[in-house]
C-alpha cells in the first residue's frame, strides 16, 4: 500500500513568532516551540504546519521573504530549526513548511539586482512592463487596503507586477531559472527534515498574467514538476496547495487519475465547503454542507485529499457565496463592519464568532468527522481570543495563551510582545488557556483531545468514501464513512435545541458508541433503529458493527 500518511493525518498550524517565546524577548523562537511540542503531542496532532519563519522586513508577517534558504534571526538559527525538527519526528510528528515562491520581497537581493541594472541576471525573475498596463487596479487581492497590482519602480524605470502588496514582487515562472531555484528551495528544507510544503497562493504561482508573451508551456507543468521533485528527493513527503478555486478546477490541480499522467497536489484545501460550513453553522441546518460534499469531484486521483479546516491565518474568506448567503453569515458571525474584511471575508477566531463552548465543540467534531485531512489552527483547541484592534489579519495571530500569569505565559519578558495577548472578557488569558482546561473533565481542549483520538481511530474518515443518510431532521448532519468492510457514523445537530433521530444504516447489528454521549465509552449499544438523542450542539460518533455471526 501506497505510503498515503497524510489521508489520515491531524494537521496543528502555527506562526513561531507567536506560539512560545523562550529567549525573552517578547518574540516566539524555535526554542519556546520545541519546549512546547509535547502540547501538540498530547493534543493528538500528527503534524505540525509552520507559518514562514524566514528573514523578511515583516510588513506581511512574513510573508514577504527576503532569504528562502534563512532562518528569522529573531526566531533562532538554523541549528533552532534542526533541533526543533528532531524534536517533533522524535515525537512522532511531520514538519510541513510554507513555501512562498509567487513571490518575495523588494527587499530581497534578488529584486535589488533586477530593478538596477537592465543586464541583471535576475532581471527576468520578475514581471515587468515598460508602459503603464491599462488596468493596473484588476484583480486586486486586498481591495480598501492595496492599491493595484502593477507599481512603477523609479530605479527600474518600469512597471512590476505583484499580485499581493506592492512590497512583494511576483516572480516570473516562463523562466526556467524560477522553477529551478523554486526546486533548490524545496530541496534546501527536504534535507533539514521537512515532510512536506504548504504551497501558497498556488492559482497566482501558475499563471503568466503580465506577460508580453505568453509561453506555449502548461504553466501547470510547474506543480507536476514540484511533484515529481519531491518523490525524487523524500519519498512521503507532500504538498497542500491554498488553492480558493472553483470545483471544476480541482482535478488539473490534483493531476490525472490514469497509469502515466501528471501527479500533482496532494491535498487541497477545501474553501468551497469551509464557507458552507458556517452558512451551515449561521442557519442551523446541514443542507449546505451536503451541498458543498456533493459538489466535491468524483474522479479523483488515488492519492488526493482534500483538507479541511475550520479557521486559519487569514481571513474567514466568504467570497464563494452569493451576495445574500455572505450576508447571512455577516449577520451571524461578524455583524459589525471591524469584524469584515475585504468586503468577502471575517477576521474573527472560531470561539467569540460561536460563542457557545458547546457549539464550539460541535464545529470542532464537525471538523474532525468530515471527508479529508483536519487542519487545525494554534490556539482554537482552547477557544482562544482575537483582537479587532490589531490591524488586517492580524486580529487572528495572537500569541498562545498558555496561562493566566504573565504574558499569558507566552512570553516572560518585560517589553511588550510582538503582539498583544488577548486579556480582556471570557477568551482572554485570565480565563481561557491551556493551563486552565489541561486534564480537566468537559473543558473545550479535553473533548477536542477525545475528538482527535476517535479521529485517528477512525481512518474510515480519511481513507474512505462517505455517504450523507437521508431522512434526518434538516438540523443533522449524518455521515457513514466506509473503508475495507468498516463503516463510522457521525451525527451532528447543528441547532440550538435539542432533536431525536433514528438512523437506518442498512446491515447493522448494533451502534457502538465512540464519541459525544452518555455511553461514550463504548458502552450500551444501540440496536438498528433506536432513537438518539442529540442536545443543542451536540455530536455523536459511532462505529457500525454489522450483523453478529
Amino acid at each position: 500500500m501506497l505510503d498515503l500518511w497524510y489521508k489520515n493525518a491531524v494537521i496543528y498550524c502555527l506562526d513561531v513568532e507567536t506560539f512560545m517565546d523562550a529567549s525573552g524577548d517578547g518574540v516566539g523562537d524555535f526554542r519556546g516551540l520545541t519546549h512546547r511540542l509535547d502540547h501538540i503531542e498530547g493534543l493528538g496532532a500528527t503534524a505540525v504546519w509552520l507559518n514562514p519563519f524566514y528573514p523578511t522586513p515583516n510588513r506581511d508577517n512574513g510573508y514577504d521573504i527576503t532569504d528562502f534558504y534563512g532562518i528569522d534571526p529573531r526566531l533562532g538559527n538554523a541549528g533552532d530549526f534542526v533541533s526543533f525538527a528532531r524534536a517533533a519526528a522524535d515525537r512522532g510528528l511531520k514538519v510541513i513548511v510554507d513555501l512562498v515562491v509567487n513571490h518575495c520581497s523588494i527587499d530581497h537581493p534578488w529584486f535589488q539586482s533586477a530593478r538596477s541594472d537592465p543586464g541583471s541576471p535576475y532581471r527576468d525573475w520578475f514581471v515587468w512592463s515598460k508602459e503603464k498596463p491599462e488596468d493596473i487596479t484588476e484583480g486586486v487581492i486586498f481591495p480598501g487596503v492595496q492599491e493595484a497590482v502593477w507599481t512603477w519602480d523609479e530605479q527600474a524605470g518600469a512597471w512590476y507586477m505583484h499580485r499581493f502588496y506592492a512590497h512583494q514582487a511576483d516572480f516570473n515562472i516562463a523562466n526556467p531559472a524560477v522553477r529551478e531555484e523554486i526546486l533548490k528551495i524545496m530541496g534546501y528544507w527536504l534535507e533539514l527534515g521537512v515532510w512536506g510544503f504548504r504551497i501558497d497562493a498556488v492559482p497566482f504561482l501558475i499563471e503568466y498574467k503580465g506577460l508580453d508573451e505568453e509561453p506555449d508551456r502548461d504553466p501547470l507543468l510547474l506543480l507536476s514538476e514540484m511533484r515529481d521533485f519531491l518523490s525524487w528527493r523524500r519519498a512521503g513527503a507532500i504538498m497542500l496547495a491554498e488553492a480558493n478555486i472553483e470545483r471544476e478546477k480541482a482535478p488539473d490541480y490534483f493531476g490525472g487519475r490514469e497509469f502515466g499522467a501528471d501527479e500533482r497536489m496532494h491535498l487541497i484545501l477545501d474553501f468551497p465547503l469551509n464557507q458552507k460550513i458556517f452558512l451551515a453553522l449561521a442557519r442551523g441546518k446541514a443542507a449546505p454542507i451536503v451541498d458543498a460534499l456533493g459538489t466535491r469531484p468524483k474522479d479523483a486521483p488515488r492519492q488526493a485529499q482534500w483538507a479541511t479546516f475550520l479557521r486559519n491565518h487569514d481571513e474567514l474568506s466568504l467570497d464563494k457565496l452569493p451576495d445574500d448567503e455572505r450576508q447571512e453569515v455577516f449577520a451571524a458571525f461578524g455583524p459589525d463592519e471591524e469584524m469584515q474584511l475585504y468586503g468577502r471575508g471575517l477576521r474573527r477566531r472560531l470561539a467569540p464568532m460561536l460563542g457557545d463552548t458547546d457549539r464550539v465543540a460541535l464545529a470542532q467534531s464537525l471538523l474532525f468527522a468530515l471527508p479529508g485531512t483536519p487542519v487545525m489552527w494554534y490556539g482554537d483547541e482552547i477557544g482562544q481570543g482575537e483582537d479587532l484592534s490589531l490591524s488586517e489579519r492580524s486580529a487572528v495571530r495572537t500569541p498562545m495563551q498558555w496561562a493566566d500569569e504573565h504574558r499569558g505565559g507566552f512570553s516572560r519578558a518585560d517589553c511588550e510582545p510582538v503582539r498583544p495577548l488577548v486579556e480582556d472578557g471570557p477568551f482572554g488569558f485570565h480565563e481561557t488557556s491551556v493551563a486552565a482546561q489541561r486534564g480537566r473533565p468537559g473543558s473545550l481542549l479535553t473533548r477536542v483531545q477525545h475528538m482527535i483520538r476517535a479521529r485517528r481511530a477512525c481512518p474510515e474518515i480519511g481513507w474512505g468514501e462517505v455517504e450523507v443518510i437521508e431522512d434526518l431532521p434538516e438540523a443533522v448532519l449524518g455521515l457513514v464513512s466506509s473503508w475495507r468492510g468498516a463503516r463510522v457514523l457521525t451525527l451532528h445537530n447543528l441547532s440550538d435545541a435539542p432533536v431525536t433521530c433514528a438512523p437506518e444504516i442498512a446491515g447493522a447489528s448494533h451502534l457502538v458508541a465512540l464519541l459525544g454521549g452518555p455511553d461514550e465509552a463504548g458502552h450500551n449499544p444501540l440496536a438498528p433503529g433506536e432513537e438518539i438523542a442529540l442536545p443543542k450542539y451536540g455530536y455523536r460518533w459511532f462505529r457500525i458493527d454489522g450483523e453478529r455471526a
